[in-house]
């Protein structure tokens, strides 16, 4: 598999068959030249997640990919098809399971929004969007948020042991003003058998 991290939550996931992107929200970059989409995926409405300006380019290049989205992003996009937790959807040769619901709180008063949570390929990459959903597969990649206002540090550890994968890659790190902090908690505080693997960005590298 191959992935290619855009910054903070974007990720394009390539199985040799399928690709994917995930998440083309404001903070990332570099996502716009993407051809050969099958599939464009997106966790919640929040702009660092979807980029309402830059998403109908992406899709006019690559005119054969599916819009997934959740039913708050729903209303802002066209044509897409809603995931819903529980969904399984078929994407080229791959299967996406949707995860989750709900987007982790931020604070009381503000409302909680729908998060979808995206499985690539029976556990090959899981996207947890902004949330810290442990699905019931295992799971090889983990997409680890690494910074966000809705976690500290000690969550973020405590959602990579729980879901144990074979390799962490740290993401959703924009807020961050220094993330190799939160990258040297994660590589000392990681359960056995897991490798975290923070990804050059915009490259495509082999996980």
């Amino acid at each position: 598999m191959q992935l290619v991290h855009f910054g903070h939550a974007c990720v394009l996931i390539d199985t040799g068959t399928t690709r994917v992107l995930i998440d083309p929200g404001t903070f990332s970059s570099g996502f716009e030249d993407v051809t050969d989409l099958d599939a464009v995926l997106v966790t919640h409405q929040h702009f660092d997640h979807v980029d309402a300006k830059r998403l109908p380019a992406l899709l006019a290049a690559n005119p054969r990919a599916l819009l997934v989205v959740d039913e708050g992003t729903a209303p802002s996009v066209v044509n897409p098809t809603v995931a819903r937790p529980g969904d399984v959807l078929k994407v080229g040769d791959t299967t996406v399971k949707v995860v989750g619901g709900r987007h982790a709180v931020i604070h009381q008063d503000i409302p909680v929004i729908p998060n979808t949570g995206y499985v690539i390929g029976d556990g090959a990459f899981y996207h947890p969007g902004d949330a810290l959903f442990v699905p019931d597969e295992d799971v090889d990649v983990l997409g680890l948020p690494a910074g966000a206002p809705w976690m500290r540090t000690g969550e973020a550890v405590d959602f990579m042991r729980a879901v144990e994968p074979r390799v962490a890659v740290p993401i959703h790190e924009a807020v961050l003003a220094m993330p190799e902090m939160a990258y040297r908690h994660f590589e000392n505080l990681k359960p056995a058998g897991t490798r975290v693997r923070p990804l050059p960005r915009g490259e495509e590298t082999a996980v």
